[in-house]
């Protein structure tokens, strides 16, 4: 018999016994798990050890990989770089190009017979098909340029969703000792360690818990806490979450085989399904639409609304899509009833301020462009008419085709040349410049738009815990037997029998997981793992000299009779377990105030126990807790009860039989106290100062804690949130819920607008205090611009706070993974300093951007004017087509390459938020931009008209052939737009424009190339680009022309702002104006909209270009169409949603395909939570007929999981 590391290589339970048990819930479940024997049994027939675990050794684990799965659903195959350069030519005007290039390259070959042919320029029949063919490569070069930004995003993107995974670990039990490893290492009969605020990695089966609730919404859409535990509910699957308790479980199913992955698959099959669906739907209502038209008809065809990005649309009825809106994720009542679904919302994210601002910007420059470049057109067509036919009074010959396809690529020159497509680049590249290098400074984002966001921010909410202070606490104070000691006591010191009690209740009422290691290094500080209070408190048992270990051998978890587990509700956690000689004892800990209330006894001097009287009470809060509290201290107190069968002492409870556990107010009460110890976390040495650079740049710093108040009072202090003589409050949850709720209990915002401005400190605080004070700030009207607000957050009731606030930043080492989740950037370092730093980057984006777009416009102004005013002054445009897409190409893609770059510095600090209604193109841009564009029209008009007198060579405005006049105003165009590029590194005003120049390499290493460039392009270029090559001393006029733009920038900058009137600035107001009219870039169809507005073909077609900016960039749904996060806003949620609607709708339209309509049917068996039958049949049956595709996992919901989803 076949063995695999000393046991048999043949498991007793197959993975199709694993995949159906892992269908069943509640009791259906429990009577499998019995008919196969029991929990343990089946741990034996996997060959695990419930205690040990795993060996861990190689070969079992790839042996068990092998046999049930491994923990990965793989991801959809990135898009490969032709794919890349498809989407690339989808352009419109680039289309437009192409055509206009190929007419123009098939009439240079066409040579027409007729009688005119005779005068026929021999010479332009040369080389006429030469700017066809330029034009061409022009394009091309154009999208390669275009696909390898775009790849290396993707690659970018990539990298960093393998970081963001390879940061979600998970404890299991291997060998005996308790290991983090990575998700995708988990495999079937694994032993897990199951904690509150964890996200599943994969499908199991209780061994044991303590009172576990699990949020399974992503799974069944029910919004309340299903109760799990080994006797009535053992199941456990992939996907969920832990909202309280812990436990440990036996992994039944992995990967593609666990009811998320099952799901995932299905998708797969359903999407590809759906989408064949969707085309056929657009093309019917296109031919309804058609009809509608010609009738005049006002039936409404009946059509699913089909939105342009990658989610999997489904009719909105059907489906209700609680995800969707980060901002108005308003938190659902618990009792929600989820039976009928709320009539849809467009729920679609709110646009960053910047993005609205940009399409707004783009649409209007891509409106003002077309209309020129069609009069352009015009104008230059009736010209040649006018004076061939009527002056000169010829009749038609075929060559004056060729004319007119030479006007139209002009037109169409012009017009790529005004759209401004480097826009969108320089946003992407931006923005993915700035998330890789803000990795290195600890802010790992998970949503693009949050970095921009960033920068406006106004206000931030932040933790106490781990964010301002360092999350490493030790006990320094302790008060026994009515003994206060600023130093810790020797176990000798205490009464022993008080002294076992303390040391039991500590050890055995601390969760297992939280554990003091020895330190890697000699020397360092021992490691602390999980929960950093039960770490101090275990810490202080062993500098009593005693080991926790000992006693949690000598009592195990299975024999614990109860736990009730930490909530932010109780602030307490108790455990009951059996006592020596007969009944059972319950130790009890938690926030000193609160826990104080529920005791009747404690110990006083010499150990002798003493009734705790109301005046004893006030005395002990007044003498030790409050002094402990005001040094900054967390102070928590531990107490017992013992439940006893026989004779009962004064502080026992006798009883008969076992008490009614889940009576936990009468349970937990008439304690009787041992000891109040005073914990320190110190504040981080950083936090003072990032709190002032964060103040001096605008933006307010507030504390939200559940601490005591004189706790949080001291620790903000000494961060310097408060400062003595300032006017501010710090209040408790109590008083600040009293204040800002009317008589009915409901929150009214004009209160709250009296309590938020000079709030500084929240303590003792829910998390829904937390939520409701973000909101009311967020929809505060009281300030001219909405305020801006991050907040900061690492336990899992902090999640709606997070997908509240504008940008959501959770702790990536002591957050929970529902935290991590509801994020937008996770601080790898849980450090609040690391938050100023991605204020700095998102300022930096914005800066980035401000600065491209200055020096782009004056270069579409200059050229739209000139090729423009050429056409119609000199029947030809003195750029030609070839060397406006060259300028084209400088001025979009690599200027977007090297302004976008630019690194932040410091001063960006010392301004206050732009905030939400500054405006996009301010006075002193607008100043530059009209100045530099002055000067520039002013030389090359001058050059144009009388350049050949003024250097002394023979005029180009009629000669057919390329001249060297028309060379020197191509060269001097391009010479003073790269000199500009450097006057556009500011945009502040500053005098200064070298500042800085050499700290980014990508800058000057592109100009200079560009420089060369064009030294080719004018020298050798001559038949491609239509130059002659020119002489030194023209060559030191173009250069003196463009080192001219350098000194009129000062110029420039001498003129008062102040005096330029405010009309000039563009985008200013609110963004929300802007975003009400642009659903651009989705092409929205959706014939049921009620006034039956569509985008314009005009409007789509110019904002194709622009679309990138939309869909790539910042709506995030780039991002989250190429990281499918592991901590993903319920991807399963949507997906199962997603099944269920497709499911219904399926019936009536597949009824050529049998089987999917089947599987669906049977899969949504999954949303009920007991299913009444096996939808896994399919696993064997099925497949063949299905061939399910390659799983679509990027497709299926915005935020797929990837790698650690199932």
């Amino acid at each position: 018999m076949a063995t695999i590391d000393g046991r048999p290589a043949q498991y007793g339970i197959t993975l199709k016994q694993l995949r159906d048990l892992m269908e069943l819930r509640g009791r259906e479940g429990i009577g499998k798990v019995n008919e196969l024997g029991g929990v343990q049994e089946i741990c034996r027939k996997l060959y695990t050890s419930p205690s040990e675990g795993l060996s861990g050794s190689k070969v079992d684990i790839e042996h068990r990989r092998e046999t049930f799965g491994s923990n990965v659903i793989p991801p959809k195959p990135p898009k490969t770089f032709l794919q890349l350069v498809w989407e690339a030519l989808q352009d419109v005007t680039l289309i437009i190009l192409e055509v206009a290039a190929l007419v123009s390259l098939g009439l240079s070959f066409y040579q027409p017979s007729d009688e005119g042919a005779a005068h026929f320029d021999e010479d332009e029949a040369k080389h006429g098909w030469i700017e066809g063919l330029a034009i061409l490569i022009s394009v091309i070069v154009v999208v390669i340029v275009t696909a390898f930004n775009d790849y290396t995003k993707e690659r970018q993107f990539r990298g960093l969703q393998s970081r963001i995974e390879g940061e979600h670990t998970f404890s299991v039990i291997r060998g005996g000792e308790v290991k983090q490893i990575s998700v995708g290492d988990i495999v079937v009969g694994d032993i897990c360690q199951v904690k509150y605020g964890d996200l599943l990695p994969a499908d199991g089966i209780l061994i044991q818990s303590n009172d576990l609730k699990i949020d399974e919404s992503s799974l069944t859409g029910e919004s309340d806490h299903v109760k799990k535990g080994e006797s009535f509910d053992p199941m456990v699957l992939s996907g969920t979450h832990v909202m309280e308790g812990s436990g440990k479980m036996l992994v039944t199913a992995v990967g593609v085989n666990s009811q998320a992955g099952i799901i995932f698959t299905l998708l797969g099959a359903a999407v590809d399904q759906q989408e064949a669906e969707i085309k056929k739907k657009k093309k019917e209502a296109k031919k309804q639409r058609k009809k509608k038209s010609l009738t005049g008809a006002a039936e409404e065809p009946e059509a699913a609304p089909v939105t342009g990005n990658s989610h999997v649309s489904v009719p909105a009825a059907q489906i209700t899509d609680r995800t969707a809106n980060k901002h108005s994720a308003d938190v659902p009542p618990p009792s929600e009833n989820h039976a009928q679904a709320p009539p849809p919302e467009s729920h679609k994210k709110e646009k960053s301020v910047l993005q609205a601002k940009l399409t707004k910007l783009a649409i209007q420059i891509g409106y003002a462009g077309s209309s020129i470049a069609a009069l352009t057109v015009v104008i230059l067509v009736v010209q040649f008419c006018v004076k061939t036919f009527v002056f000169e009074k010829e009749t038609w010959k075929t060559s004056y085709a060729n004319e007119l396809v030479r006007h139209l690529i002009i037109g169409v020159t012009v017009l790529v040349v005004a759209v401004p497509e480097g826009l969108p680049l320089a946003v992407t590249l931006s923005l993915a410049y700035s998330v890789k290098k803000m990795m290195k400074d600890n802010n790992l984002v998970r949503h693009l738009d949050a970095c921009e966001t960033m920068g406006n921010a106004t206000a931030i909410c932040s933790d106490k815990t781990g964010t301002l202070t360092t999350n490493r606490m030790t006990v320094v104070q302790t008060y026994i037997c009515e003994k206060l000691s600023k130093t810790l006591p020797k176990f000798s010191d205490i009464p022993e029998h008080v002294a076992n009690l303390m040391v039991q209740a500590i050890s055995i009422n601390c969760a297992y997981t939280s554990r003091v290691m020895p330190p890697d290094e000699p020397g360092e500080l021992p490691k602390q793992v999980g929960n950093k209070t039960e770490c101090a408190l275990l810490g202080f048992v062993q500098a009593m000299g005693k080991n926790y270990q000992t006693v949690r051998d000598d009592t195990p978890e299975e024999v614990f009779t109860r736990v009730y587990t930490f909530n932010s509700v109780r602030k307490s956690m108790s455990t009951v377990v059996p006592r020596q000689g007969g009944g059972y004892r319950l130790f009890t800990k938690g926030a000193s105030e609160i826990m104080l209330k529920k005791c009747a006894f404690i110990y006083g001097r010499d150990g002798h126990l003493e009734k705790f009287t109301r005046e004893m009470q006030d005395r002990l809060v007044r003498q030790v807790i409050e002094p402990m509290a005001c040094d900054g201290l967390r102070t928590i107190s531990i107490a017992y009860r013992d439940f006893v069968p026989g004779k009962a002492e004064i502080n026992q409870v006798h009883i008969d039989n076992d008490p009614n556990w889940d009576d936990e107010e009468n349970i937990v009460n008439n304690l009787t106290c041992l000891c109040v110890v005073g914990i320190e976390d110190p504040v981080r040495p950083e936090v003072p100062d990032a709190i002032r650079k964060c103040q001096r740049a605008g933006i307010t710093v507030r504390m939200v804690t559940g601490d005591n108040i004189n706790t949080a009072r001291s620790i903000a202090s000494k961060c310097g949130i408060i400062k003595p003589g300032d006017d501010f409050l710090i209040l408790e949850g109590k008083e600040f819920n009293r204040r800002i709720r009317d008589s009915n209990g409901e929150v009214q915002q004009h209160l709250l607008d009296k309590v938020w401005p000079k709030l500084r400190v929240l303590a003792r605080s829910s998390p829904t205090d937390k939520y409701t004070l973000v909101k009311g700030i967020i929809d505060s009207k009281i300030s001219d611009s909405r305020e801006v607000v991050a907040v900061t957050g690492d336990g899992t009731n902090d999640g709606p706070a997070l997908k509240k606030a504008d940008v959501g930043f959770a702790m990536g080492i002591a957050g929970t993974d529902v935290a991590k989740e509801a994020s937008d950037i996770i601080l790898t370092d849980d450090n609040f300093s690391s938050i100023v730093k991605a204020v700095m980057w998102g300022r930096n984006v914005y800066d980035s951007i401000a600065k491209f777009l200055q020096f782009q416009l004056t270069v579409n102004v200059v050229a739209v004017i000139v090729a423009f005013i050429g056409a119609c002054a000199v029947q030809d445009s003195p750029l030609k087509a070839v060397q406006m897409l060259w300028v084209n190409l400088i001025m979009d893609t690599l200027a977007s390459l090297a302004l976008a770059t630019e690194m932040p510095t410091p001063d960006l600090l010392l301004r206050k938020p732009y905030g939400r209604t500054k405006p996009l193109i301010s006075r002193t841009m607008m100043k530059n931009i009209l100045g530099q564009a002055v000067y520039q029209l002013s030389v090359i008009f001058a050059l144009l008209f009388v350049g050949d007198k003024m250097l002394d060579i023979p005029t180009g405005r009629d000669s057919p052939v390329a001249s060297q006049h028309f060379t020197i105003i191509f060269n001097t165009f391009v010479m003073m737009t790269l000199f500009n590029e450097i006057n556009a590194r500011k945009i502040h005003g500053q005098r200064n424009v070298f500042e800085g120049i050499f700290t980014n390499p990508i800058f000057y290493s592109i100009w200079i190339g560009t420089c060369l460039a064009q030294v080719v392009i004018i020298q050798f270029g001559t038949v491609a680009f239509s130059t002659a090559s020119l002489t030194l001393e023209q060559w030191l006029w173009c250069l003196f022309f463009g080192v001219g733009t350098l000194l009129w920038g000062q110029l420039v900058t001498t003129i008062p702002t102040r005096k330029i009137p405010k009309i000039l600035s563009w985008g200013r107001g609110h963004p929300e104006e802007y975003t009400e009219a642009i659903a651009l870039g989705e092409e929205k169809f959706d014939p049921d909209s009620q006034d039956g507005k569509k985008p314009r073909a005009g409007q789509i077609l110019w904002i194709r270009g622009l679309t990138r900016l939309q869909t790539q960039v910042i709506g995030g749904e780039l991002q989250e169409r190429l990281i499918p996060v592991p901590y993903s806003k319920s991807s399963t949620d949507q997906a199962i949603r997603v099944v269920n609607a497709f499911r219904q709708g399926l019936d009536a339209r597949y009824s050529d395909n049998p089987t999917l309509a089947e599987v669906l049917r049977k899969q949504s068996s999954l949303s009920k939570r007991l299913s009444q039958t096996s939808s896994i049949d399919y696993a064997d049956n099925v497949m063949d007929e299905l061939a399910i595709p390659e799983i679509d996992v990027e497709r299926l919901s915005s935020h797929s999981h990837t790698e650690t989803a199932v």
